[in-house]
């Protein structure tokens, strides 16, 4: 699977999850969902546990960065097989994509790929 950070737009359809995304200028229709799951912000890399742990970069444990926000940033993710066009001409390409949505900012991404 190839990694992106592409940010892309993201259709809801009747469930929670995305129906269509807008990538590239190019419209893709989710025909499945393969998984579903939520990820948090890489909680042992923040300030205050690097200061628990002794890291040489911990840096000052008083600082802004190690009030506790990171552990509440989350991301949801879905790995979909989605496709575009009709298929009746058999030009139909599909692949199966992993789109992330943001808690934090309520933004979606397309960070990886598999076609």
């Amino acid at each position: 699977m190839r990694l992106y950070h592409d940010p892309v737009e993201v259709r809801r359809g009747e469930t929670e999850g995305p129906d269509q995304f807008l990538w590239h200028g190019r419209l893709w229709k989710v025909r499945s969902v393969l998984a579903h799951w939520v990820e948090t912000a890489p909680w042992w890399q923040s300030t205050g546990a690097r200061a628990v742990i002794g890291s040489d970069d911990a840096g000052d444990t008083l600082t802004a960065g190690s009030s506790g926000t990171d552990l509440l940033v989350e991301r949801e993710l879905w790995r979909v097989e989605a496709g575009r066009g009709s298929g009746a001409t058999g030009s139909e390409r599909s692949g199966v994509f992993d789109l992330s949505f943001s808690w934090t900012d309520g933004s979606w991404q397309l960070v990886g790929c598999a076609d």
